[in-house]
């Protein structure tokens, strides 16, 4: 019989589990050390949430002797910038966590990096290679081929510090020399068949200017950076495993590094409904498809962000994908559901009237205003409760009112009854259209006798709550209404060889209402801030275009999961 107390012990993922053997064994003094090390060349999305939390969750879970780092390995001149850096650094702490004073950039390590490079040459580990990258390619072989050795990989060690330091100085053009590693050609590793290690860009760096025209690539400064920072666990995703071989290449070959970290690899997050790729989505960007990274229908980090996906829900949906060493490919659904759980529990509610259409009620004495009272969150006891203006005039959804209804409908139409809510029952006593027969009012009375959700003994019970505001104590706002982005679930299966993702993109992916009908208190919204609106959806102020007393509403996410049910 299986121990009660070892069943109820959770599981650790196998990452955790490595970690740990660590720990237990005094492996690095029980140290751990990770790093989050992004390159600063784009805005991060939803895929790098879960290695920020993993990275500066094993940080947290093992203090208090681990830190986390993060490091941008910013090695790409061309693509690199401080717009990028700053974001990702928002987005790191938007996301609950805090590097401390453990920020560090690959550019840091320039001149050491240059020192490691002179230092392999001159072990007769690295020789500077006068191939263009067409002829590399054709060199470099294939799976079932070996490779051929460059005509440049036997010069001697004094000429390959000459070219190197020439190279150094700006003499050459780019392209016209790289430095690569002498490994092994007919290595079945095809990332050990001499990689480039170095290559001349004369390029402004975001950070160093034009101190350099040489940069390392980045499987060198990788491994390097986090040996010299003290990285214990160097955590990657699943298309860095081939890589290994040369990060602990590297590790081993280079004198005078501070610590030997290892690498592990786990699969990356993907999600259908949309793509994460930098180039695809700086494509919707520069193509004005989006409205920019931060657009709401973006699975950027900032985008979903804007959009009001809260940093709670991201963490939990982080977590609860786990971590495995196969590709997977996680429904966006899950992770729409975990924003839900999460805006459920901390969402004001409110009632807001998208499309809105006048009731009138007739036996309600003219000129007379009322407080109704309504809790902020059912789901909060500490929320408290709320007044709501009602008076003769009010607004309903065009989309509770059906001329002709269909079977079991259950809101209004001519002569049905129907609770508004937190007030009392109406039934629908007349219905004005205008010339061209389009309704545009209704008008009704009200039973006193069902206040707070009474319903006299013998009186049939009403089925149905629609919500509703004020007429006259409402106030408009645009509501924008975000939809997913593409109407496949897989657009790059979808658009095939030949085909472009960017056909697939969802017309409808944005619908702007400019003159919903809010509850009087939603007119001071501050930026940021979450509501759900009863009945319609999780919205929030948007971050960006929001002013005092004049907020922008989008919606975060329906109440359910339109597309599972076949919207």
């Amino acid at each position: 019989m299986s121990n009660p107390t070892e069943s109820a012990t959770p599981r650790l993922d196998f990452i955790r589990e490595f970690i740990a053997n660590d720990v237990r064994s005094g492996k690095n003094g029980g140290q751990v050390v990770t790093r989050f090390p992004p390159e600063p060349n784009g805005y991060l999305h939803i895929g790098h949430a879960k290695s920020i939390c993993l990275n500066f969750g094993l940080a947290e879970e093992n203090a208090p002797n681990s830190r986390c780092h993060l490091r941008f390995d910013d090695t790409n001149p061309t693509k690199e910038e401080t717009e990028y850096v700053d974001s990702i650094m928002e987005d790191v702490k938007w996301l609950g966590f805090d590097w401390g004073t453990h920020l560090y950039y690959a550019s840091d390590y320039f001149g050491k990096f240059y020192e490691f490079a002179e230092q392999l040459i001159t072990k007769g580990l690295a020789f500077v290679c006068d191939l263009n990258a067409a002829q590399m390619r054709e060199y470099r072989g294939n799976l079932t081929e070996p490779g051929k050795p460059s005509p440049f990989r036997d010069r001697s060690v004094e000429e390959n510090l000459d070219f190197f330091r020439r190279m150094r100085a700006g003499e050459f053009t780019d392209g016209s020399h790289t430095l690569r590693a002498k490994i092994d050609m007919a290595s079945s590793n095809l990332n050990l068949r001499d990689p480039v290690l170095y290559r001349i860009l004369h390029a402004e760096h975001h950070r160093t200017g034009n101190e350099w025209c040489i940069y390392p690539m980045y499987d060198f400064a990788h491994p390097l950076s986090d040996a010299l920072e003290g990285i214990t666990h160097s955590l990657c995703t699943l298309e860095f495993e081939d890589h290994r071989p040369l990060y602990d290449w590297l590790v081993e070959n280079v004198d005078g590094l501070p610590s030997r970290p290892v690498q592990r690899e786990f699969s990356r997050l993907n999600l259908n409904w949309t793509v994460m790729s930098k180039r695809k989505l700086l494509r919707l960007v520069k193509e004005d498809r989006v409205s920019g990274w931060d657009d709401p229908r973006m699975p950027t980090l900032s985008g979903i962000r804007r959009r009001g996906y809260t940093s709670a829900a991201m963490r939990n949906f982080s977590k609860g994908v786990g971590l495995t060493k196969f590709k997977a490919l996680t429904d966006y659904g899950v992770l729409e559901n975990a924003v839900r759980e999460d805006l459920n529990k901390v969402a004001l509610r409110r009632m807001a009237v998208l499309r809105p259409l006048k009731l009138v009620l007739t036996n309600y004495p003219e000129g007379q205003i009322e407080e109704i009272e309504a809790p902020n969150n059912q789901e909060d006891p500490n929320a408290g409760m709320r007044k709501v203006k009602l008076g003769r005039e009010l607004y309903i959804d065009q989309e509770d009112f059906a001329e002709v209804p269909p079977k079991d409908w259950r809101r209004f139409t001519l002569g049905a009854e129907v609770r508004l809510t937190n007030a009392f029952c109406v039934i629908c006593t007349d219905v004005i259209k205008d010339d061209a027969g389009n309704v545009i009012e209704l008008r009704g009375t009200y039973d006193e006798t069902t206040r707070h959700g009474k319903n006299p003994e013998g009186r049939p019970k009403v089925k149905a709550a629609v919500h509703w505001v004020s007429a006259e104590h409402s106030v408009t706002a645009p509501v924008r209404l975000y939809d997913r982005l593409f109407t496949v679930d897989d657009p790059d299966a979808a658009a095939g060889e030949n085909g472009d993702f960017v056909d697939f993109i969802n017309p409808k992916s944005l619908e702007v209402i400019e003159d919903a009908r809010l509850e009087a208190t939603l007119g001071e919204a501050k930026p940021g801030e979450h509501f759900q609106f009863i009945r319609v959806g999780y919205f929030v102020a948007d971050s960006k275009d929001s002013q005092p007393g004049s907020p922008v509403f989008n919606r975060t996410v329906s109440l359910r999961d339109g597309f599972a049910k076949g919207k």
